[in-house]
């Protein structure tokens, strides 16, 4: 891979864009699997900051959907925590100097875990939602689930607290002697945090999104079902609407 990034390497997922049907579309399959996997940090030196900001997002998002569904497992968790704390420490860095070899190291190593992670626990309501509005309005993927990722975080609190707080600790949060709920709060917080500072833009109308677009994209993301089905918390198309006009 020449980004860090999609975790495509090891995945049996892609993703097709219907520019005139303004879509989205995964595709899964077991065909889709490499036999061999050759991961190099020397392949992303290049990369543009831009790039660098928005896949290492990707990444991230990838490592936090699976940490929380609801396929998730001891071995996927343990796969999706590391990418995080790996990610927390090493995107900005990368970010901020795009030939620090060890930070891009960190993040190549992150983008993989965080992709067998994702490949095997699945991702949720995040990409559902990004996908109509990366779609309708030609936003970057790692973007669209940036700008959504802390609402969405903020949904799934209530059904998965301890998951959330453990997720602010392997952001670099200090949690000892906070609750669960604070913790989470602030892995809420963090997160926002983190995308701030690799300058991805906050809120979808700084893209140009209408504010009358929200309900057709809320609509078409309740419909992905093999997203929905692992996020921790249902969502209906109307929760999907306050998320989207939250994140707005």
């Amino acid at each position: 891979p020449t980004t860090a990034g999609t975790g495509s390497e090891v995945t049996n997922v892609s993703i097709l864009s219907d520019k005139q049907a303004q879509l989205k579309k995964g595709i899964v399959s077991d065909y889709l699997l490499p036999d061999v996997a050759l991961v190099s940090p020397l392949m992303t030196l290049t990369c543009p900051r831009g790039v660098t900001a928005a896949s290492g997002v990707d990444a991230l998002v990838h490592a936090v959907e699976s940490y929380l569904s609801v396929n998730a497992s001891p071995i996927t968790d343990a796969l999706a925590i590391g990418a995080i704390k790996l990610i927390a420490k090493a995107l900005p860095k990368a970010y901020a100097n795009p030939a620090d070899l060890v930070a891009r190291e960190d993040m190549a190593t992150a983008s993989l875990m965080a992709g067998m992670a994702f490949g095997n626990a699945g991702v949720g309501a995040v990409h559902a939602l990004a996908y109509p509005l990366g779609g309708r309005f030609n936003i970057a993927h790692g973007v669209s689930n940036a700008l959504l990722l802390p609402y969405v975080m903020a949904w799934n609190k209530l059904a998965c607290v301890e998951r959330m707080a453990e997720i602010a600790a392997a952001l670099g949060v200090q949690t000892h002697g906070l609750s669960d709920k604070a913790a989470a709060d602030l892995a809420v917080e963090a997160m926002a945090e983190l995308c701030a500072s690799v300058d991805i833009p906050k809120g979808m109308r700084s893209f140009g999104v209408p504010e009358d677009a929200i309900p057709a994209m809320a609509e078409e993301a309740s419909k992905i079902d093999r997203l929905m089905r692992n996020n921790p918390r249902r969502l209906t198309a109307g929760d999907i609407e306050q998320i989207y006009r939250a994140a707005y």
